[in-house]
């Protein structure tokens, strides 16, 4: 039964990386499709190849982080399983919907909220829960005063540049600044069902004597925290969001390319810029956050440098209900899932 567990654990992670792919593909396409720099088939396949590139890039961080966001050694697998399939059924639901919510916090929100159903608060490293929660409103925040002042820094620089010339420079210049996200979405975002999978594993093996367990289950620890692990799970998830991307989310794509704010391809290069910064210095930290707050908040950003009106304060509203409600609504469900699954 346990073997039967961490498998079907281990599929519905990979199919929650697919599905994560094409709800938040739109978060490092929306700028360029939305700017014409590029068609949505040439920006989902660009996309995606930097999604996967991320592998020879980013360390293990966040990995880390999320797979001891509860105590491994005090839950099982269906705790696990539970939370995979709320935080699939809680994407499915907003992707639908065409709201740009945080797969990383629907994940996060299912792993502690199945993991609570079945051993209480205690279970769950608090400290990782609000950093991770902090940064719903952090990440918009940081990445909007980012986007601010590169748009200013950019805008000094090229002040006595032709501004026809300068359309078709920063069209060239959209394809580095969205390949950047792209680095930083498949870091990020990938990273956290490797953390997942590495925790099911973790579980399945924790009686076993270290010299028994099998190579293709072996995760290394420096320093207290995961240094390695598997290269199926690495590339299983990286080919699964990339295989994601490619599909697209065209949905979401509309609300982030064109309903917040209009944009030229010098703001998407500004947004896209700067929402890459923050997704690599987040990375570096350990600390995950979300990629559809992080480009919400920068493409708000660019949108200020023209006037406060050129935002649509009213969707950026209807995002931040759905991005607050995201945690809670998914460790509900995941909990009402796991007593569902202890039934049977």
């Amino acid at each position: 039964m346990s073997v039967t567990l961490l498998i079907s654990i281990v599929v519905l992670s990979f199919i929650f990386d697919f599905i994560n792919g094409f709800h938040d593909a739109a978060n490092s396409i929306a700028t360029v499709v939305s700017t014409k720099v590029l068609t949505p088939l040439q920006a989902v396949i660009w996309a995606a190849f930097f999604n996967f590139a991320a592998y020879a890039i980013f360390e293990l961080h966040i990995v880390d982080t999320i797979a001891k966001v509860v105590d491994t050694g005090s839950i099982n697998l269906e705790v696990i399983l539970a939370g995979v399939i709320a935080a699939i059924i809680w994407n499915l639901i907003t992707w639908y919907l065409g709201i740009p919510s945080s797969s990383s916090h629907t994940l996060v929100g299912g792993f502690a909220g199945a993991a609570i159903a079945y051993a209480g608060w205690g279970v769950v490293h608090s400290d990782k829960i609000i950093k991770i929660a902090s940064f719903i409103f952090l990440a918009p925040l940081i990445g909007m005063v980012l986007s601010y002042f590169l748009s200013i820094v950019l805008l000094w620089i090229f002040r006595k540049f032709n501004p026809y010339r300068l359309k078709r420079w920063f069209k060239i210049g959209q394809l580095l600044s969205s390949a950047l996200f792209s680095l930083g979405h498949g870091g990020n975002d990938a990273q956290k069902v490797m953390g997942i999978i590495s925790a099911a594993l973790l579980v399945f093996f924790k009686t076993a004597d270290p010299s028994t367990i099998p190579h293709w289950a072996q995760i290394t620890f420096v320093d207290g925290k995961i240094h390695s692990i598997p290269l199926w799970i690495v590339y299983g998830c990286y080919t699964a969001i990339s295989a994601g991307t490619l599909i697209g989310g065209w949905r979401i794509v509309r609300t982030m390319g064109s309903k917040i704010t209009k944009l030229t391809p010098f703001e998407g290069v500004a947004a896209e810029g700067a929402g890459a910064m923050l997704l690599f210095g987040t990375e570096a930290l350990g600390i995950p956050v979300s990629t559809t707050h992080t480009i919400t908040g920068a493409i708000m950003g660019v949108g200020l440098t023209k006037r406060v009106s050129a935002v649509r304060w009213g969707v950026t509203v209807n995002l931040l209900y759905a991005w607050i409600l995201t945690i809670p609504v998914s460790m509900a469900l995941a909990a009402i899932i796991f007593w569902i699954i202890r039934m049977f």
